[in-house]
């Protein structure tokens, strides 16, 4: 009954904003667990090509770079289509690019708004109804298509710094979640959101750069890791994670639900 419930032998997925950080890790952690194929998008081409021929000859199954900058509708109509010229079907897509923007509330600009909010919010929705046709033709009631949205504990709760469009954003994608949800179960697409918490990338370089201290701000005592990252994604892709619609889950330590009293300098 319970054989291979975290198994991803065979699926296609496509992972947006794949060539590094938190998409990096989710696309390690899905071709380890037997995934097919897959394909990872990236502004720049160098960097996407370098990371497919890296896990591509780290593991069985295959990565594959489309560098494309979807940050407009257009470049999500023009990803989905060389997606297809690829693959018929999409078991799984995770919609991880993203940007972030600070700025005093005085300051903030209008282009640190829009930047945030077309990547963050505009192009997930977009670039999922792109993909809506091979998203359906891979689902069925016994597997469902999945579509994981990251979105960050930012929307769950209110960060001290001032990234505006960035938190309101986050917040935005959890409720899209839910909306979309709502909808795309009727086609046996479960659509499901990861909040993380501090975890090491290039958006994130206050965890990247002095993880030791911020890891004394969080409960469990450490940053997030790549296999911490992966564990959710893969949870959520699989079988074990079929009954999951429409939920946002927190992966950060306990900064969200457990930070209660705690002291934040760890003595």
């Amino acid at each position: 009954m319970f054989k291979d419930l975290f198994s991803l032998k065979g699926r296609v997925a496509l992972v947006t904003g794949g060539s590094r950080g938190i998409g990096k890790m989710i696309a390690s952690g899905f071709l380890a667990q037997g995934a097919a194929k897959v394909y990872i998008t990236a502004r720049k081409a160098g960097p996407c090509e370098a990371t497919a021929k890296e896990l591509t000859a780290q593991y069985d199954g295959e990565c594959i770079a489309l560098p494309i900058d979807m940050s407009t509708v257009a470049g999500c109509k023009l990803l989905a289509n060389e997606f297809m010229k690829h693959e018929s079907k999409l078991d799984i897509l995770v919609n991880n690019a993203g940007a972030a923007w600070g700025s005093t509330f005085d300051e903030f600009p209008e282009a640190g708004w829009d930047k945030v909010m077309n990547l963050n919010v505009k192009s997930l929705f977009f670039l999922t109804q792109a993909l809506a046709k091979p998203l359906r033709a891979a689902a069925s009631a016994k597997t469902p298509g999945k579509v994981i949205n990251i979105a960050s504990i930012d929307g769950l709760s209110v960060n001290p710094m001032e990234t505006y469009s960035y938190q309101a954003s986050k917040a935005a994608v959890i409720h899209l979640t839910r909306r979309m949800a709502a909808k795309l179960i009727q086609d046996n697409i479960n659509v499901t959101a990861i909040c993380p918490g501090a975890f090491e990338s290039d958006m994130n370089t206050a965890a990247r750069d002095h993880g030791d201290t911020i890891a004394k701000k969080i409960p469990s005592r450490r940053i997030g890791t790549p296999e911490d990252m992966a564990g959710i994604a893969i949870y959520l892709a699989s079988r074990a994670g079929d009954y999951v619609v429409g939920n946002a889950i927190a992966v950060d330590g306990g900064i969200v639900y457990a930070n209660l009293s705690l002291p934040v300098s760890g003595e």
